[in-house]
């Protein structure tokens, strides 16, 4: 590969010892050297006109294989309002997408949408005769038409499987709604989607991906599924982007179990473009279904609570001998129970095997407890998704009125837990919320909706992030989180000459204007896979 020079450019490298540079040799794949004043020759040049160059972002936390296989075969159903507009998406869906197995759809709104007016009798006016599913925004709830529900064998006396919930009406009759691991569950027992549908998929999620500057992620469910869909993409140099693997473990393993099939996993898929490193938890679920855990009772009228999904003396077996086997632990917590419950098994671990670099994660944390936020410091990375982190401008959240007034000052609480001293990074949890790193950014930045979408005040305004803090989340934090931070999350001479060119300088527009920032080019180890426009000398 001929020797790339990217000069005349404002490169912000993310590293300390040398933050600014500006013009990158790329040679091999791989940074050669940086400098400022007059540049070295090269066979190609790329003057990026005085542009922001800054490391490719790298999300860790975002399902890229499901999220980019909704794009290529679910109907899109995320800015959908009403039950008309449902249907009509759905049915036109279904006449274009009539040589799949069954009908897809995603991302209705949890606060439109729900138990109480989904249902299969619904979904049976437009589609009767073929299998339908559709998930929710958060993927943690999901309504299955009547052809589906007779396909996957659920009926008015299927019993709820482990951490699943199967909605019934009053008179016990299920409804077609499903809650958490019930999901999974039935869609088993559907007619499944080709390997040559998920390729397709895959390549949706990483295009999106590309356009958006993202280099690298951390997929933090994967099972065996995910895993050969993303080494065949691997063997065959069709990754445009790094991809760890969080590999899923259930309520239903034992820590043996569990130990041995993570380390099968790892070892079929050592890297360096595909590697499972993780292991990865659901505590609780989510409020939008009222199985996250808390400390106390929901606030709203209905009140009531939720357990956690993996019992005390579970999750400290689990978390200490995934530990023991160097395992990195990614817990999914919602509630402020499930996160203690969280640093409870980590510290158990700690305890058992002593402290080593593993980057284990709490992801989520929509609500903690300040009396855990030492603890956070001391026991995990805060993986965080600060999209979340404000007034929706159009969609009823539902999870403040569960939360109640008097604890929105420890929901989303990120500025505390960096200031007890957390490390963090932060991800989108795409499809469940765009994965643009620079819409959450400026919303980690300001606690608000971006302009476009209408102002709303500040969501407690003083939990905000730093910009260079945001940056730092998506480059070297994130980078350490997804086991590898020795070559990526940095511009310096050896690392992968994965980095952007973007059309604005974050550092020094307004924060409220960070939102509109495109991505002009992306290279992946020293290629392009994203160019907005030609570039070159």
């Amino acid at each position: 590969m001929a020797d790339l020079l990217i000069h005349n450019a404002r490169i912000r490298t993310m590293d300390p010892a040398r933050p600014f540079a500006e013009w990158c040799l790329i040679r091999d794949g791989r940074i050669a050297a940086l400098g400022q004043g007059t540049p070295p020759g090269a066979a190609h040049k790329i003057d990026a006109g005085g542009r922001l160059v800054l490391p490719g972002f790298q999300d860790a936390h975002i399902h890229l294989l499901s999220g980019g296989t909704d794009l290529a075969t679910a109907a899109q159903l995320y800015d959908v309002t009403s039950e008309s507009g449902l249907l009509a998406s759905l049915a036109a869906h279904a006449r274009a997408k009539a040589h799949l197995p069954l009908v897809l759809g995603a991302g209705w709104q949890p606060g439109l949408f729900g138990d109480h007016n989904l249902t299969a009798a619904l979904l049976d006016r437009v589609v009767p005769d073929r299998p339908v599913v559709i998930y929710d925004s958060s993927c943690h709830n999901a309504c299955l038409n009547a052809r589906a529900l007779a396909l996957a064998g659920i009926g008015d006396a299927t019993p709820d499987p482990p951490n699943g919930h199967i909605v019934r009406d009053t008179g016990g009759r299920a409804t077609g709604m499903l809650h958490e691991e019930a999901i999974p569950w039935a869609v088993a027992r559907l007619p499944q989607l080709s390997d040559d549908t998920w390729l397709e998929g895959l390549r949706a999620g990483q295009a999106h991906a590309n356009a958006h500057g993202i280099t690298g992620v951390l997929d933090p469910r994967i099972t065996e599924l995910e895993a050969g869909i993303y080494a065949q993409a691997a063997a065959t140099g069709a990754l445009s982007l790094r991809v760890a693997g969080a590999a899923l473990v259930t309520e239903a393993d034992t820590p043996l179990a569990a130990v041995a099939r993570l380390s099968a996993l790892r070892a079929a898929h050592p890297g360096p473009d595909f590697h499972a490193h993780s292991a990865k938890f659901f505590m609780d679920g989510v409020f939008e279904n009222r199985t996250a855990a808390c400390l106390t009772p929901y606030a709203d009228a209905p009140g009531g609570n939720a357990p956690c999904m993996f019992g005390a003396d579970q999750t400290g077996a689990l978390f200490t001998a995934l530990d023991a086997a160097r395992f990195a632990i990614h817990v999914h917590v919602i509630g402020d129970a499930a996160a203690r419950r969280a640093l409870d098994g980590l510290a158990a671990a700690r305890a058992a095997n002593g402290p080593w670099p593993a980057a284990h994660q709490l992801t989520h944390l929509q609500l903690t407890d300040r009396a855990d936020l030492g603890r956070l410091a001391s026991l995990a990375t805060a993986n965080i998704q600060p999209l979340w982190a404000r007034f929706d401008p159009t969609v009823p959240d539902i999870a403040l009125d569960m939360i109640g007034p008097a604890r929105w000052p420890d929901t989303y609480a990120f500025r505390r837990m960096l200031d007890a001293g957390a490390d963090w990074c932060l991800s989108s949890d795409w499809p469940v919320t765009t994965l643009n790193p620079f819409q959450i950014i400026e919303t980690a930045v300001t606690r608000q909706p971006r302009r476009s979408e209408g102002r709303r005040a500040p969501f407690q305004p003083d939990q905000t992030l730093t910009v260079e803090e945001c940056v730092l989340g998506y480059t070297l934090q994130a980078a350490r989180a997804c086991w590898r931070s020795g070559f990526t999350g940095l511009l310096r001479p050896g690392f992968s000459a994965d980095l952007i060119v973007v059309s604005q300088d974050i550092f020094a527009c307004a924060p409220e204007a960070i939102s509109e920032t495109q991505v002009l080019l992306t290279l992946f180890k020293g290629r392009p896979v994203h160019a907005a426009a030609p570039f070159g000398d």
